[in-house]
């Protein structure tokens, strides 16, 4: 059976970490942990009105994860407050000697995490913003914006020119990569091989990963994906110096009907809004932003690489509006 959203039942909780997001919404557990590789633990914190959280990449080790796409996975958590979430990213974050893609940076106490700041510029991108195909979503974010004001805060817009490019350079990049993780899923070891076993989503992503990967490309649509890949981070790092954290939509659409029939590309369309933080490694988290027809919809939260502590204490600012 499929998982239902505990918020509006007869719509999908999200993907891929769903179970995770629908378990904290029903109240079966105070905190869980999910995996984000272009939005799976935002998009369905932000269909079921949880707070979930995409650490920055290397933030939190990903040793003992099965792989999706190696340059992009990270492991991060899902509550039903602000505390809980910086509460359990204080625990999981930090070096791994297992794990060669965790850095070694201060990893700060849920304390210092949970601490309003003043003086607090909010980025607007319009780029972002044309991705969200729901114009009720957006007057919901504009009013969580207009909110901040009560705190001192202010916006300002900011250009991400190549964020348009997200989607096509992460599916081509997701292939690429989650093929050649599963390449040791071929039943000579253990289980069944995987091309047997899984189901039409993760087959369509390996076949694609193997037509991509074949010698008679020489790699260029990956390596195109990892040079967009770069455009978008460095529209992230210049956005970074004219504010403090940028804000958007976290999904561009409300959940649709569990058994609904919907187009490939209005599926891969649900992350448009995430997957720029994964390609850019940057932290980013969905709040609660209200409901729309009875379903949560959230709000995005984006910081700087390693900047989590901010990212928190402007999204427990916005908690406290909401209270």
């Amino acid at each position: 059976l499929p998982a239902k959203n505990p918020s509006c039942k007869d719509k999908i909780p999200g993907g891929s970490s769903s179970g995770s997001a629908a378990a904290v919404a029903a109240g079966f557990c105070d905190l869980a942990l999910g995996s984000d590789t272009g939005g799976s633990i935002r998009n369905p914190a932000s269909h079921c009105g949880v707070f979930g959280v995409k650490p920055s990449y290397g933030r939190v080790s990903r040793y003992g994860l099965i792989d999706l796409s190696m340059s992009l996975d990270q492991i991060g958590t899902f509550s039903n407050d602000v505390y809980g979430s910086a509460l359990l990213l204080s625990i999981i974050s930090g070096y791994n000697e297992h794990d060669a893609t965790t850095v070694n940076e201060k990893v700060y106490s849920y304390h210092e995490m949970l601490e309003i700041p003043k003086n607090i510029t909010i980025g607007i991108s319009n780029e972002l913003n044309k991705l969200t195909t729901d114009r009720r979503i957006l007057e919901k974010i504009e009013n969580m914006t207009k909110k901040a004001r009560i705190l001192g805060w202010k916006t300002k817009q900011v250009e991400l020119k190549h964020v348009d490019l997200a989607v096509q350079a992460y599916y081509p990049i997701c292939y690429t990569e989650f093929f050649s993780a599963t390449r040791k899923f071929s039943g000579r070891i253990f289980g069944k091989k995987i091309e047997d076993a899984c189901g039409p989503e993760v087959l369509r992503r390996i076949l694609g990963g193997s037509e991509i990967s074949k010698a008679e490309h020489h790699g260029k649509y990956y390596r195109r994906a990892l040079k967009a890949m770069e455009l978008i981070k460095k529209d992230f790092e210049n956005a970074f110096k004219k504010c403090d954290i940028i804000i958007s939509a976290t999904v561009p659409r409300l959940p649709h009907r569990i058994g609904e029939k919907i187009s490939v590309e209005d599926m891969y369309g649900y992350d448009a809004l995430t997957i720029p933080a994964n390609l850019a490694g940057i932290c980013a988290m969905s709040i609660p932003a209200g409901k729309i027809d009875s379903c949560p919809v959230g709000m995005q939260i984006m910081a700087p690489a390693f900047a989590e502590a901010r990212m928190f204490q402007i999204a427990r600012g916005f908690e406290g509006l909401q209270e």
